[in-house]
This record gives structure tokens, C-alpha cells and sequence, in this order.
């Protein structure tokens, strides 16, 4: 019986397990993961208001590892030989005759006193520590920004923070002290949200000006302090920070013999495919895959991949040469927590619609059917 091993337990994780177990019922499949959960961090923009409280977003694992007939290892990566045939763990090493790799990226956290502000995306604790600052604040200023990883354009997350900016703007208002709140958005990126098209930015500074919400753009970031935001255009004050930094490879990526992209991720083709090894694939955050600048590091981009790797392993395993890839598309709600901006992208189209109360309502809809079949 041929094995499987699959790196995480993230939305690409999921979906290749999914799929090689709807076209091959009897293989053996391996998940390594620290925690036997799926935690559903699109859904975190809500939970400062109190939309979401993080149990609606925190998915046990176990019910759908029996359905799929998998074998859950409680433990992380830590290398990987040569081959890729061995995976070393926390827990003793896994053998493979094939592995997926969807571990997710790590935030790069090199800019001085970056501790003194919160990152969203790091999981469901960070979004608590944010909704728990915001009560505890009884005026102030809120700055929220991002950056990415100069050396891998689409190495970073966005669009998350437009969310936050827009959802905490809408939930202030909503609890009538948003005249007590100074909101200001900056970035190094003179346009912020060009990955999302041309479109798009016009349309989210339109907004934030229609929402009074400050702005410092095109200034390289120098440091923060507990109380600052510091940048070469100068720095402003801040009583509540939020920051998205760029992303680059899983630390256990360096015990290993993998290739990696200039921005420290796995480099792979078209196909997933992990550059010079056999039956290894990468999907999600932790790859570098060919493609534009903008192709975004969201959860619907590393489903398509995953899909991409797991039929393309399955080929390898029946001895025929992998031909599936993945079309590149952004597709997402800039939600805001009674509305939402839907955006999507390809290679030949951008489409931007307005913010309508219908697309919030679509982005709730969407995470129920979503979540559903893990549940």
C-alpha cells in the first residue's frame, strides 16, 4: 500500500487529503500537525466585534481524520532527508513514497519593536488580544498597515487588514465613539492594494477617505515602539498597533535539502511539483510558484494548489508524468462587518464591485458551507 504524508492541518492540507482520498479509497495517509484542528483565520475579522467568538471558528479535526481514514501524528516537522522519503518530527520520523508539504508560511519579524504590535493572521489568540484592546480603549489613535517580503512579491497578506481597518472603523461607529478614534493605515507600497488590481485601488482609498480614515503611504518602515509607529517619512503616534510583515518559509525548512526561492520558500513548477525531487509537492503558503507578481497567498488560491498536488502525486504514483496545474485567480470580500467589497482578479480581468450589505451576508454564507465538511 502506497503512503502519503501530508505537512499541516491548514486549508491546503485538508483539500489534498480530500482529494486523494475521493480518487483513491484504499492509500494510506499520513498527517503531521502540532494540533488535530482547523482554524478558520478568514473568519477572525469578527471576532473584535463579537460576530465570532473563537469556538465557531475552531474545528476538531477528529471526526473528519476517521471519515477520510487518516492517521493523525500529534507532533511538527523538523526535517526532511534528501530524498524526501523521511519526514523527522517531534515525534520520531514518518516514511513516505509521497509528501505534501502545506505547512503554512512564517511572518518575517526582523523590524525592531515589532512586538509592540499585533499580527491578525498569526491565529485566533492575536484577533482576541485585539477585540480585548479595543475594549480596554476608551479613545486613541489605531494604526493598521503591512508590508511584504522584498524578495517575493507575493509573499504577503494583504488584504486582511483592509477588514480589520474597515471592520474596526464600522464597529467604533456602531458603538457611537468612532469620533473618540483616530484610524490611520500605512504601508510602504505608495498605491496600497495594487495585487488586488488596478481597480481596487482607487476604490479602497476612496473609502478610506469616505470613512476619515488617515493615511501614510510610500515610507519605508524603520521600527515601533509601544507607543509609535516609526518610518524614513516620519512616525505618528499610536495607541493601538496592527501589522501584517511579509512572509517567508517555516523555519524546519532550513534542517532540509529543499530548493528555496530568494524570499526563503520551497520552490516548485507548475504542477506543485518541488524543483528536482520525485513525489514531493508544495501548496499554499509555504511554496514559490511561477506565475505574476500578484498571485495572492489567500486560502482559495492554496485550495486550487492542493488540488493541483494531490492528483499530480497520484499520477506519479500510477507512473505517468504530472500535467495538472492550478489557474491563478484572487477572489475575496473586503468585509467590514455589515458590508463588503467583493474584488477579484485573473490574468485578463479585475473586477471591483461596490461595498454592498449582500456581499457581507455572501461571506457568512460562504464560511458555513465551507466549514461544514469538517464539522
Amino acid at each position: 500500500m502506497q503512503r502519503v504524508t501530508i505537512v499541516g492541518s491548514g486549508f491546503a492540507a485538508l483539500t489534498a487529503i480530500k482529494t486523494i482520498r475521493s480518487k483513491n479509497k484504499s492509500i494510506e495517509i499520513n498527517v503531521v500537525s502540532p494540533k488535530a484542528e482547523f482554524h478558520y483565520l478568514p473568519g477572525s475579522i469578527w471576532i473584535p466585534s463579537g460576530i465570532r467568538e473563537p469556538d465557531d471558528l475552531i474545528i476538531p479535526l477528529g471526526p473528519f481524520f476517521r471519515r477520510m481514514r487518516v492517521e493523525h501524528h500529534l507532533a511538527e516537522a523538523t526535517g526532511l532527508s534528501g530524498d524526501g522519503r523521511i519526514l523527522q518530527t517531534t515525534d520520531g520520523e514518518v516514511e513516505n513514497d509521497g509528501l505534501i508539504i502545506a505547512s503554512g508560511g512564517r511572518f518575517i519579524k526582523k523590524l525592531p519593536g515589532i512586538e509592540n504590535a499585533i499580527t491578525p493572521c498569526e491565529g485566533i489568540a492575536a484577533t482576541m488580544q485585539i477585540r480585548d484592546r479595543l475594549r480596554e480603549l476608551d479613545s486613541g489613535v489605531i494604526a493598521i498597515g503591512f508590508s511584504g517580503n522584498p524578495k517575493e512579491p507575493s509573499a504577503m497578506r494583504g488584504g486582511p487588514m483592509f477588514e480589520f481597518l474597515f471592520g474596526i472603523d464600522r464597529q467604533l461607529r456602531l458603538e457611537k465613539r468612532r469620533d473618540r478614534f483616530k484610524l490611520i493605515f500605512f504601508t510602504p507600497a505608495e498605491k496600497p492594494g495594487q495585487r488586488l488590481g488596478p481597480k481596487a485601488v482607487s476604490g479602497l482609498i476612496q473609502e478610506m477617505q469616505k470613512r476619515d480614515i488617515k493615511t501614510h503611504l510610500g515610507h519605508k518602515m524603520v521600527e515601533f515602539t509601544a507607543t509609535s509607529v516609526v518610518t524614513e517619512g516620519g512616525s505618528f503616534d499610536a495607541d493601538l498597533i496592527l501589522f501584517m510583515p511579509g512572509m517567508t518559509g517555516n523555519q524546519w525548512f532550513d534542517n532540509t535539502e529543499l530548493p528555496r526561492s530568494s524570499g526563503g520558500l520551497i520552490k516548485a513548477d507548475a504542477n506543485c511539483r518541488v524543483e528536482g525531487m520525485s513525489s514531493v509537492y508544495v501548496a499554499g503558503d509555504s511554496g514559490s510558484f511561477p506565475g505574476p507578481e500578484w498571485m495572492p497567498k489567500q486560502a482559495h488560491m492554496a485550495d486550487l494548489q492542493a488540488t493541483a498536488a494531490a492528483k499530480n502525486l497520484l499520477a506519479e504514483f500510477k507512473g505517468e508524468t504530472p500535467s495538472e496545474t492550478f489557474k491563478v485567480e484572487l477572489v475575496c470580500i473586503v468585509d467590514s462587518q455589515t458590508s463588503g467589497m467583493l474584488v477579484a482578479r485573473t490574468e485578463n480581468k479585475n473586477i471591483v464591485m461596490p461595498n454592498m450589505t449582500i456581499f457581507h451576508w455572501l461571506k457568512r454564507l460562504f464560511e458555513w458551507w465551507y466549514l461544514r465538511q469538517y464539522r
